[in-house]
């Protein structure tokens, strides 16, 4: 009898003493991250059978377990990928945030001050300071276009860096979680069966931490170990064996890092889409490069080249200081190119693109692929996808026109094209004599003083000065390809026809009779030859009344190129629709406001999607922790309750030594 109740008692002991030692490593790593409140789960020891009935034999600990939630430490895992990721992406999308829409340092003030210049100049066109004047202002706008390229080409390349940097960081936690991995499977073979919790503890942990990286998903196999997957089930780590990402130049644009996964079989990398890395700081940095960075850059690029295009046709239309057609203002070089070859290209095709409609330029890049018969070129901000053919008919989308006629490419070939990437970097003047500045119109106007009708000529505008279908003229001189001519109404007056008047005393016939309209143009086109100016004549003219067009000599005052130079401000050139390809629906400062907008409302949505996260990380946190986290009020009460039960054990083995000493005593 005393020697099982002894056993009952040194059991107790025992038991006590294992909750002594739980309790205290409890106390001991309350503050330890990751660490999970650890417990011991007594059973009764196998009774003994009596006559009487059962006698209990004590107690004994089946396990130390951790007080842990699967379930709950998945919606920690949830919560803080998209905060980090959410978080990442503020951090890179508020530089752009600050930059484009300071009143100061964005592009609208430098278009405001460009315009400005023009309109000085336009009222005052023999000022040689003001030409000078518009000059500097075109001179500030191309540097702040400069400017703003610069700073999102410097976003770029720390993104680049950032990437490459999170990479080592997660190739670091995959290495370290296959360790652990490893020791969980040791432990768990030396056959007690009984979890090692402090490793699993350890091994959450940095799944924690790599999970704040990149979104990553967790499958416990048979052995205790965990196998790790990223995207859409790519294998991170399977048991004690890690993979290894790389952060390598992408094969459509050297000048981008992308991620690849290393290949155990060949040592070769396969390429992961952007579309695979989600979630984490890695998540963000890409999201905002796609999502934003890109859309940005390319806006700004379109601005600047649809701008600097549509100031140089006008400019071209004009006439300078002396007596010359206007040049260019700006410089170009994105007007047409070889797209960028995939480095895995292996057939020797060589499409080109060409910008042929400004107004319906986009902000996104495209991908151009060969399928193996034909040509698709997928628009990459919504994956629309338009089959090109395979020449030698050019195809034009979204102002772009694709010829693919040239070499002989090999199926899953691609190029991306990028029309509008570099033009803020590239654009810089061409201009920089002040006597150079066209703001003169080449053209002059008159009726002949012996006109008997009310019949009047406007002012006249030119459209070309390099397609007129005439070319003999006394304007060549001035680099105008079209003569001076004289309209002429017949008789009736219903009907005019146009002379060549190079020479005045003997006007050559040009064509006619053309049906008088009144208010109508003169010489429309696409009908009758196009002398690359437009004229209207509006009233009631008489039969032989004459009306003239004439080089605008000594024009030094005239400024009506300058004034159709400051309406480009307000005109929609740009954003064009399907169903008006040549009509367009913003002006320059228009496209800008949403290029702003649309950053603001992005850094708005992730501010409150970061936000929101960052709630449900805490409450998820603090859910876990009230299960799994050590309160220290609990542990000390546990302490006593361990103290008082070892006391008792103790008592009852001091009891069953003097019930021994007497049961000996009584056989003496």
């Amino acid at each position: 009898m005393a020697t099982g109740i002894l056993n009952v008692g040194i059991s107790g002991l025992s038991a006590a003493q294992m909750g002594f030692q739980t309790t205290s490593h409890n106390i001991a790593n309350a503050s330890t991250d990751g660490y999970s409140r650890q417990s011991i789960v007594q059973t009764t020891n196998t009774p003994l059978s009596f006559g009487s009935g059962f006698l209990g034999q004590g107690t004994n600990v089946q396990t130390v377990q951790r007080v842990y939630s699967q379930f709950l430490s998945n919606q920690v895992l949830s919560a803080q990928t998209t905060a980090s990721e959410m978080s990442s992406y503020l951090e890179q999308i508020s530089q752009i945030d600050n930059m484009v829409g300071d009143s100061s340092a964005g592009l609208t003030p430098a278009l405001a001050s460009f315009f400005k210049g023009v309109q000085e100049a336009a009222a005052n066109p023999s000022s040689i300071s003001s030409r000078q004047s518009m000059l500097s202002s075109a001179q500030s706008l191309v540097s702040q276009f400069n400017a703003l390229d610069e700073r999102l080409t410097s976003i770029r390349s720390g993104l680049n860096t950032q990437i490459s940097s999170e990479v080592t960081t997660i190739n670091a936690y995959a290495a370290k979680i296959a360790d652990i991995n490893n020791n969980i499977i040791a432990a768990n073979a030396t056959g007690s069966g009984q979890p090692p919790n402090d490793l699993l503890d350890q091994r959450d942990q940095i799944v924690a931490e790599l999970n704040k990286v990149i979104r990553v998903q967790t499958v416990t196999q048979s052995d205790g170990s965990y196998s790790v997957f990223i995207g859409n089930g790519q294998p991170l780590v399977v048991g004690t064996q890690s993979s290894k990402l790389l952060a390598t130049p992408s094969t459509d644009n050297p000048e981008q890092m992308t991620i690849a996964m290393q290949s155990s079989s060949n040592g070769g990398s396969i390429i992961l889409p952007d579309s695979l890395i989600s979630g984490g700081t890695l998540g963000g940095l890409v999201s905002f490069r796609s999502q934003t960075l890109d859309a940005v850059q390319n806006g700004i690029g379109r601005i600047a080249l649809t701008l600097a295009k549509n100031v140089n046709d006008q400019h071209a239309l004009g006439m300078d200081l002396d007596g010359k057609l206007g040049g260019k203002v700006f410089n170009l070089t994105n007007t047409v190119g070889a797209p960028l070859a995939n480095t895995n290209n292996l057939g020797n095709g060589a499409p080109s693109f060409q910008i042929s409609n400004y107004a319906q330029l986009s902000t996104s890049d495209y991908r151009l692929s060969y399928t193996g018969s034909s040509y698709t070129l997928t628009r990459l901000s919504d994956n629309t996808v338009t089959d090109v053919g395979n020449g030698p008919t050019l195809t034009t989308v979204d102002g772009l026109t694709i010829n693919t006629s040239v070499g002989t490419p090999t199926a899953n070939d691609s190029w991306l094209i990028q029309p509008t990437r570099n033009a803020a970097k590239n654009i810089s003047m061409a201009l920089t004599d002040a006597r150079s500045v066209a703001l003169a119109a080449p053209i002059k106007t008159s009726k002949a003083l012996t006109n008997t009708g009310s019949g009047s000529v406007d002012a006249g505008v030119m459209v070309s000065t390099t397609t007129p279908a005439t070319a003999a003229s006394a304007f060549a001189t001035q680099g105008i390809l079209t003569p001076p001519v004289l309209i002429k109404f017949d008789n009736p007056a219903t009907t005019y026809t146009v002379y060549d008047n190079s020479n005045p005393s003997s006007p050559t016939a040009l064509e006619g009779p053309i049906t008088f309209t009144a208010g109508s143009d003169v010489f429309p086109t696409p009908s009758g030859l196009d002398y690359g100016y437009r004229i209207k004549i509006s009233g009631t003219p008489a039969s032989g009344d004459q009306f003239t067009v004439d080089y605008n000599s000594n024009g030094i005052s005239d400024n009506r190129n300058a004034v159709l130079l400051g309406a480009l401000q307000t005109s929609n050139t740009m954003e064009s629709t399907a169903s008006a390809p040549n009509t367009g629906t913003a002006s320059y400062q228009g496209a800008y406001s949403q290029l702003v907008s649309f950053v603001g409302s992005k850094t708005n949505e992730v501010t409150v999607i970061g936000d929101a996260q960052t709630k449900l990380v805490e409450q998820a946190t603090a859910t876990v922790q009230s299960l799994s986290g050590v309160n220290m009020d609990e542990e000390a009460a546990n302490l006593l309750r361990y103290q008082q039960a070892y006391q008792a054990s103790s008592k009852i083995i001091s009891i069953a030594g003097k019930l021994f000493d007497d049961i000996l005593a009584l056989h003496n």
